[in-house]
């Protein structure tokens, strides 16, 4: 468990998560969470940007549609906020394609659709080896 990739950052942006899940519980849609949250890491003075735009490089060619990762944490970390019943494996696809397109190695995807917060750890590349998409 020590080897996590980014373990003292999760952990900071969990906390920040299970804040903003004890104070607004579940029901809301996704961008009330996620305006919240915007508001928590401004608060701690975490770095992130939110709904960061990424080109799709496919065969050499930028493809016209780009997708927007919810936020990107500390300039690493893919931060995907979900509100639904649980997390599907298209959700965890989906991280791994934006890892893919963003060149980041950990993404995690939150869930704040249930009474728990959930949440899961994507990791993508492998450290030793330099990136190429």
């Amino acid at each position: 468990m020590s080897d996590l990739i980014y373990k003292e950052e999760s952990y900071q942006i969990i906390g920040k998560c299970m804040e903003v899940h004890r104070n607004l519980g579940y029901g809301f849609l996704e961008i009330v969470y996620k305006d919240a949250l915007e508001y928590e890491f401004r608060k701690s003075g975490i770095n992130y940007q939110r709904e960061k735009e990424y080109l799709v490089n496919y065969k050499g060619i930028i493809l016209p549609h780009r997708f927007y990762a919810d936020f990107i944490i500390m300039d690493k970390i893919i931060l995907e906020v979900k509100a639904v019943s649980g997390i599907a494996p298209e959700f965890v696809a989906q991280a791994i394609n934006y890892l893919k397109v963003s060149q980041n190695r950990l993404a995690l995807i939150v869930n704040f659709g249930t009474n728990n917060l959930h949440h899961k750890r994507v990791v993508f590349g492998d450290s030793s080896k330099p990136f190429s998409p």
